[in-house]
């Protein structure tokens, strides 16, 4: 009796050993090895490097660049703010007191910081994720001039810069345009950096 147990369970023994090794070691390998030939960077978490090449950041995931020196990301919900390791949202109904509050109170801060007319809300309401990268043209437009004012630069030039970096939905008509916030103050920096003293 137990022989013919071992018997019938042998062949589902060895197929779960075998789907184990096949889905669980050798596809995920393949896959890495494949992704670290044909995407390298992509494959490696989109992380960026200063000139030195100490990494400063992932342009996949927001920081909390602060100061009128810098475009500031979205506003994030993530842990204390642009926590990779605490991703999430607030989670407040439309209709909550918390969230009205929140948003009049960054409404008032941009306003403090001399933006006028109406604000995209992606200036005042936080992302799903609370790490995303990206913003749109008109939110980075709308800091252009707190940036170029902060930097003793000509704001035509800052706005040139931010247009240089929007990117355009992929085949014109999947996602919305974008810009990273990360490549372009990394971008402003360069700029300073190579601007007459």
């Amino acid at each position: 009796m137990l022989t013919e147990t071992i018997r019938a369970l042998r062949p589902t023994v060895v197929f779960l050993l075998l789907i184990t090794l096949v889905t669980g070691l050798l596809y995920p390998a393949a896959i890495t090895g494949i992704a670290q030939v044909v995407l390298p960077v992509q494959a490696n978490g989109s992380v960026l490097s200063d000139t030195k090449g100490q990494p400063i950041g992932s342009s996949l995931i927001a920081q909390g660049f602060t100061g009128a020196t810098y475009f500031h990301p979205r506003p994030s919900a993530a842990g204390k703010g642009y926590d990779a390791s605490s991703s999430s949202a607030t989670n407040l109904a439309p209709g909550s007191k918390d969230l009205r509050d929140a948003i009049a109170t960054r409404v008032k801060d941009a306003r403090k910081e001399g933006m006028t007319g109406d604000l995209p809300a992606d200036l005042v309401t936080t992302s799903a994720s609370g790490l995303d990268p990206d913003l749109s043209p008109a939110a980075a437009f709308l800091q252009a001039p707190r940036v170029a004012k902060a930097r003793g630069l000509d704001v035509a030039k800052v706005n040139a810069l931010v247009t240089a970096q929007t990117e355009t939905p992929i085949l014109g008509i999947i996602g919305d345009a974008h810009v990273n916030v990360l490549l372009l103050n990394r971008q402003l920096d360069a700029l300073a950096a190579t601007a007459p003293k």
